[in-house]
């Protein structure tokens, strides 16, 4: 048998079921990794465009309310997220409490307050973060807003989600969902946005402000490209598996045919005579 046919033998155990199967798991695993890798692409442009928000809007000069929501219903989100409103009006009921939001004392909530705008309709604003779980009655006072007419300066950000299997109690709502806050205020609300409390004129009692969010796009560029490494790695891990198979069975077949084994091809090093003549040349 020629060497050519030999190795086309010996490399024929690529075409076994086995190898068959190897085969199928490598692909599900590079599908798996390239899904994984463009998913941290995703996160990362996510994060890219809410940098690019922060940037355009966090120190944009303020805009009246009415421009910036033209329809009460909608908001813009990668347009206006961030930007700062003006808006005039009374405070109006008692806050609401959005619990189970972390702080620099642990997890409390969020004070939301009705505002009565001029025009009559209710926009709601976020009055800052208290030390109150909201998940038992308040037992101490709440931060008292400022009475009659006061002026507001507040960034904007898009209605909450209802979380499944969450409920209101009382004054305690699980998340901003503006639209059931809304349910028990008269005329038109605004249900696309609220506002985070920058500023008020007169001032009053608040909570602990929003701080600035990070400029910080995380680390998903490189757990993408570690995914695509982890395809090359499986790769290499498949070729040097097939290649210690090829060299077992061409072994046995040599052995089957009586012939000696092949010679190791490792670099010999040179006898302590050759080193000893190398010394007397130098």
């Amino acid at each position: 048998m020629s060497r050519a046919a030999e190795t086309a033998v010996g490399w024929s155990f690529l075409r076994s079921r086995r190898w068959l199967g190897y085969y199928a798991l490598l692909l599900i695993f590079a599908i798996a990794c390239v899904w994984l890798g463009n998913w941290q692409f995703e996160r990362r442009a996510e994060a890219r465009a809410e940098i690019a928000r922060i940037d355009a809007n966090y120190d944009a000069p303020a805009v009246p309310l009415a421009e910036a929501l033209p329809d009460p219903a909608a908001f813009d989100e990668d347009a206006l997220k961030w930007q700062t409103v003006e808006a005039r009006g009374v405070y109006e009921g008692e806050p609401f409490l959005a619990r189970n939001r972390p702080g620099a004392g642990g997890v409390g909530s969020n004070l939301v307050q009705a505002l009565r705008l001029d025009d009559g309709r209710v926009f709601f604003v976020d009055r800052g973060w208290v030390q109150i779980a909201g998940t038992e009655e308040v037992t101490e006072p709440l931060p008292e807003p400022p009475s009659g007419e006061v002026s507001v300066r507040a960034r904007l950000r898009a209605s909450e989600p209802a979380i499944a299997g969450r409920t209101s109690s009382g004054r305690s709502v699980p998340s901003i969902n503006l639209s059931e806050l809304a349910e028990g205020f008269d005329g038109a609300t605004f249900t696309g946005a609220y506002g985070q409390l920058v500023s008020e004129s007169p001032a009053g009692e608040h909570g602990l402000l929003a701080q600035r969010p990070e400029r910080d796009e995380g680390p998903h560029l490189s757990y993408a490209l570690q995914w695509y490494v982890f395809i090359l790695i499986a790769l290499v891990g498949v070729g040097y598996a097939a290649r210690l198979e090829h060299r077992s069975l061409n072994a046995a077949a040599a052995a089957e045919r009586g012939e000696p084994p092949q010679p190791s091809r490792r670099r010999r090093g040179r006898s302590d005579s050759q080193e000893e003549d190398a010394l007397l040349d130098g």
